[in-house]
């Protein structure tokens, strides 16, 4: 396994390989892996010949109140889960060699940024999109791996792929939770035990929208209101949004009937930690 920061011997590196017909495999991250991430990378490595994992904690991506600066990077041990996973390679830029001296491009995918997360964080999917398609070139890839937790993210992806005629397919994999139902993520280990236990309202919250979809009650503002409820009788936990949406332009189902397809997706504070999940109805 070799770990590479420079974007230019990054790209050199693989075009030989691309030139000896070897397929690569792109899973980029911000670290502090967890088996979420690892699901992505044996997927990779199942797919594809050579599978890249990128190590990039984006700055562009965190507002000025965000937790850029104390976002876990360890860095030793993502190296030996990459290790273990076979990973044939780990790009680990520094900020200057994404954003060198004078930067000043960026990507708005317009109409999918501003609703969801992006109401109340604005600036980061112009983050994200500049920063994905900036890694998109350096490695080139085949197939690129996304988690379903990151559902608005995975969407604007596929938008901005598609609209910039990027070469790579997007595969999407499905989200991986704990034993308990909490959807793995790198800001869960800012939790306390006891913000673990009340997360737990989360996935308890999506799963009473899927019951009642199934049950008939297919009223969209309706299935939203019993999960806010569900979820304020929870003393610390905060809504940012609970939201029943169309999957493909982000559109708020508010006073439809929910169909196959739809997007069920919130974003919960619990104490000072932001954390997102959703379900997509089958």
């Amino acid at each position: 396994m070799r770990i590479i920061r420079s974007p230019k011997i990054m790209s050199e590196a693989l075009r030989r390989l691309r030139s000896k017909g070897k397929t690569i495999g792109f899973v980029p991250t911000m670290g502090a892996l967890h088996e979420g991430h690892l699901s992505l990378i044996r997927r990779a490595r199942k797919d594809t010949d050579i599978v890249v994992v990128s190590i990039f904690v984006n700055p562009r991506q965190f507002g000025p109140k965000e937790d850029f600066r104390h976002y876990p990077r360890p860095m030793r041990k993502d190296i030996l889960l990459c290790r273990k996973e076979r990973v044939d390679f780990i790009f680990h830029p520094s900020g200057t060699d994404i954003y060198p001296a004078g930067y000043r491009t960026f990507i708005t995918v317009e109409g999918l940024d501003k609703v969801l997360c992006g109401k109340s964080r604005p600036g980061h999917f112009r983050g994200v999109a500049t920063v994905v398609a900036k890694l998109f070139n350096i490695v080139a890839a085949d197939i690129a791996y996304f988690g379903q937790k990151d559902a608005q993210q995975v969407i604007i992806i596929q938008r901005m792929v598609k609209d910039l005629n990027i070469p790579v397919k997007i595969k999407v994999m499905p989200i991986v939770r704990d034993k308990d139902g909490l959807a793995l993520s790198s800001r869960n280990t800012y939790l306390s035990r006891q913000e673990r236990q009340d997360a737990l309202v989360i996935p308890k919250s999506l799963d009473l929208a899927r019951a009642m979809i199934e049950s008939g009650i297919k009223q969209a503002d309706r299935v939203a209101s019993l999960m806010r409820y569900q979820i304020k009788k929870n003393k610390t936990a905060k809504p940012d949004y609970i939201a029943i949406v169309d999957q493909k332009d982000l559109r708020p189902l508010d006073g439809s009937r929910i169909k196959k397809g739809a997007l069920i997706a919130l974003a919960i504070r619990i104490g000072n930690t932001r954390l997102i999940d959703n379900y997509i109805v089958r």
